[in-house]
């Protein structure tokens, strides 16, 4: 096999032909001199300049000028109009499914519980032991509040979970079936169509956690099935820490959708002030509390400059970084004990490249302290983040080359 050409002039190539490098401008420049590459957007995502705008426009303006007319005028409407967004740019999904509401945990609870409550008698709840944690845990929390067993899918830390692994541990007593579509360790795409159908097939419901696709790669919710699905706005959607998280319910179950935390925001009268809980028609039922509007700023700017930049040449670009990530490791780092524990087929790998080294903790802080800010996720693997719309292929040449000399 012939060596990749791992050079600064390819890199400089593959940056003059990226028709996506001009929206790199487009976001808050990074001022600190010491950061010689950021390759952890799939954690948290860069600033955007507009929305730093926009925000002091909310601030100004809508609160304030209008102060709380504005809830009338144009916030109460933000959730739905966002998240109908959201669905069309990035989710393959029609209007009246998605809406923009709490954290990513509180969503997952909500669609949990109806859920389980949609498919009474079945008393399994299934995932994967690799899910992330919140997902684990919510799981189980939710297993042990409603009475249900837990069943356990065992996959391939690269391979993540295909749809033999889920029909091998699903049948008439699955409930529903709760996995991430990438997998936030290996970024294997698991295969949402062919799995929800094996789901659907065993008489349960699917639950998909996009936080690791949602502005990343193309997800198809309404064709692939699924019934629900949660996902988070700071990674590749940039909407900034703790911004609000969103959820999907399909329309074949919003007649009988019921939530559990039945605040006055998903009351079919807001203002109505009833004596009892009478749910708003649709997905609006969805929410509880008030929302939060200055977050919500951030995810509007994100889905509008994903909506510019389109899903399809993000993809495309994050398929092109990571091969140019895994030529640069088996040039560079291999050699020094490194391994590569993403899939390096391009349509089976998400928005970043995991390595593992045996010391991968201690050289993860020191990676950082020296400019090149990656993560560590345990035991032993450190992700190389992606992100399309703010990473340029020489600047991650330059990170692969610092980390190979401070790991050399």
């Amino acid at each position: 096999m012939t060596a990749a050409d791992v050079s600064a002039e390819r890199a400089e190539r593959l940056d003059a032909a990226d028709d996506l490098a001009g929206f790199r401008d487009r976001f808050v420049p990074i001022t600190d001199p010491g950061v010689v590459a950021y390759l952890d957007g799939n954690s948290l995502g860069r600033p955007l300049r507009a929305t730093a705008e926009r925000l002091q426009e909310v601030v100004g303006d809508e609160w304030g000028a209008r102060l709380i007319r504005s809830w009338e005028e144009r916030w109460l409407a933000l959730p739905e109009q966002i998240g109908d967004e959201l669905g069309r740019v990035a989710l393959g999904a029609a209007p009246g499914q998605t809406i923009v509401a709490d954290s990513t945990s509180v969503c997952l609870y909500k669609v949990l519980r109806a859920a389980a409550a949609l498919r009474p008698g079945r008393d399994e709840i299934v995932t994967d032991t690799a899910n992330f944690p919140t997902d684990r845990f919510l799981v189980e929390s939710v297993a042990a509040e409603l009475g249900r067993a837990v069943r356990w899918i065992e996959a391939d830390p690269v391979d993540g979970v295909r749809a033999e692994d889920v029909a091998a541990v699903t049948g008439p007593r699955t409930a529903a079936v709760v996995l991430s579509h990438v997998d936030y360790r290996s970024a294997v795409i698991a295969d949402l169509t062919a799995i929800t159908r094996v789901v659907h097939e065993r008489g349960g419901l699917a639950v998909w956690d996009l936080c690791h696709s949602a502005g990343s790669i193309p997800v198809e919710l309404d064709a692939g099935g699924a019934d629900f699905a949660v996902g988070c706005t700071y990674k590749f959607l940039n909407a900034g820490p703790g911004a609000p998280a969103f959820l999907y319910v399909s329309s074949r179950h919003h007649e009988a959708f019921g939530q559990p935390i039945t605040g006055w925001m998903g009351a079919a009268d807001t203002f109505g002030m009833a004596a009892h809980y009478v749910p708003a028609p649709g997905i609006r039922r969805a929410l509880s509390g008030t929302p939060p509007v200055l977050g919500m700023v951030g995810v509007q700017e994100g889905v509008a400059l994903l909506a510019e930049a389109g899903i399809s040449r993000v993809r495309a670009k994050a398929v092109a970084l990571g091969q140019w990530v895994l030529d640069l490791a088996d040039a560079w780092l291999v050699p020094l004990g490194f391994t590569v524990a993403s899939p390096r087929d391009d349509a089976r790998r998400g928005g970043h490249v995991t390595l593992r080294h045996p010391d991968a903790e201690r050289l993860a802080r020191v990676f950082i302290e020296h400019g090149v800010l990656i993560d560590f996720r345990r035991p032993d693997g450190i992700r190389v983040g992606l992100s399309p719309l703010t990473t340029g292929f020489a600047e991650v040449r330059r990170a692969m080359e610092r980390i190979r000399e401070l790991a050399g």
